[in-house]
């Protein structure tokens, strides 16, 4: 006798189901004072090396257009120089 498909995806929902209630976020458990302290100067800490970085990253960008805009004009001036 050949079984229905239906009862051959039922095994798959079942365990599909269980992994996704094993791997739910539990809730985070409420902080004390001294845990809130700490998580806000890590948050500012974080902010900083953001801000620094993106300092960094917008010199590069600022470094990388000088030098398309040095390599271009010499390169149209040589095409201009051709014709």
């Amino acid at each position: 006798m050949k079984t229905p498909r239906f009862w051959m995806v039922v095994p798959a929902l079942l365990l599909g189901g269980a992994v996704g209630l094993a791997s739910a976020k539990l809730p985070q458990a409420p902080m004390d004072d001294a845990a809130k302290a700490k998580a806000a100067e890590a948050k500012a800490k974080a902010a900083e090396g953001a801000k620094k970085d993106r300092a960094l990253e917008e010199k590069a960008m600022d470094r990388a257009v000088e030098r398309f805009k040095k390599e271009k004009g010499v390169k149209s001036a040589a095409v201009a120089k051709k014709k």
